[in-house]
């Protein structure tokens, strides 16, 4: 399905529709943080909106967002008026404060959602949704897929934008000429977070800085050296295999509605489609022909494409 919207007119093309919203959309929203132990002795910064409602919607940011990117605080913006409490998580490392232990977070590791998610509902929410942005939309349909006998009955529906869902292929993508510039940026964000880490845990065999900015240019060089061996994986080629939610998708039960913008600088050709899922009727995939990474800033409006489309995707549910 292609829903027909239109971009506002000045916004030409997926890197103007990706980079525009990124620097300039602001939705401010009256977080109150709560930081939540894990048993391993990390934590992870949770940012609310609570009013004392029965129903909540969870979004999960992108690869080194937080709960204050425009498409996290966008989404609850256009549910807290509806009676919804909000709940912006930050993966590890990813509140402004280093997390504890050498790992961090991943494509690949759909735990910590999971955490924060039984967490909610020992809260008492009744019925709960699930957002999802780039990374995000990974660990949401990972959860949901990974976990499908174990995802609890108030979860009612997800929503996921600019999904990855094919993991080998979006990186490949971005190596094309006229993209890198993205790795790049990505590149030097967690560059910053492994020196940290790296003056933390001195004598930690996965966690050298020296002659980063020499040698890691590209993210297989990044996710060979750093990601890989400190959560498990062989190599990034083992990661980047694995930790694509694409191959789960055929065992999820929840209603999910995923949005991929066809003009996405992110996604190759793979991350449009349901190859091994086609059956499964619980799969909403729409392919709007603009939105850029999670873009999809509306001519005229103060909500994006996605998060009006979450909630008349929510409301067909009930």
């Amino acid at each position: 399905m292609s829903p027909d919207f239109k971009p506002p007119f000045w916004q030409i093309g997926g890197h103007f529709q990706t980079i525009y919203p990124s620097v300039f959309r602001k939705i401010p929203v009256p977080y109150q943080r709560e930081r939540l132990e894990l048993e391993d002795g990390d934590f992870l910064d949770l940012d609310w909106v609570k009013s004392g409602n029965k129903k909540l919607i969870i979004a999960t940011h992108g690869l080194e967002g937080d709960s204050t990117r425009h498409y996290v605080t966008g989404m609850l913006a256009k549910f807290i008026p509806e009676g919804f409490d909000g709940l912006g998580w930050n993966a590890r490392s990813c509140s402004g404060e280093p997390n504890r232990l050498p790992r961090f977070y991943h494509h690949g590791d759909a735990g910590d959602l999971k955490i924060v998610l039984e967490y909610a509902i020992s809260l008492g929410y009744e019925e709960i949704v699930l957002a999802g942005f780039s990374m995000g939309g990974s660990l949401t349909l990972r959860l949901l897929g990974e976990y499908a006998e174990a995802v609890p009955s108030q979860v009612k529906a997800a929503i996921v934008a600019s999904v990855p869902l094919d993991l080998p292929s979006s990186v490949a993508e971005l190596y094309k000429k006229g993209k890198r510039f993205y790795m790049t940026r990505f590149i030097n964000k967690l560059g910053k977070k492994i020196e940290q880490k790296a003056q933390l845990y001195p004598n930690h065999p996965h966690l050298k800085y020296a002659g980063y900015k020499e040698e890691v240019k590209d993210f297989e060089v990044f996710d060979s050296r750093y990601t890989a061996p400190l959560h498990g994986y062989a190599n990034a080629k083992d990661f980047y295999e694995q930790a694509s939610s694409k191959p789960l998708l055929k065992f999820i039960n929840v209603p999910a509605l995923i949005i991929q913008a066809l003009n996405d600088p992110f996604m190759s050709s793979e991350c449009f489609d349901l190859k091994g899922a086609e059956d499964n009727k619980n799969l909403h995939l729409l392919l709007p022909k603009n939105g850029g990474h999670v873009g999809f800033m509306v001519k005229g409006q103060k909500h994006s494409l996605v998060e009006d489309l979450a909630w008349e995707f929510y409301q067909k549910q009930k």
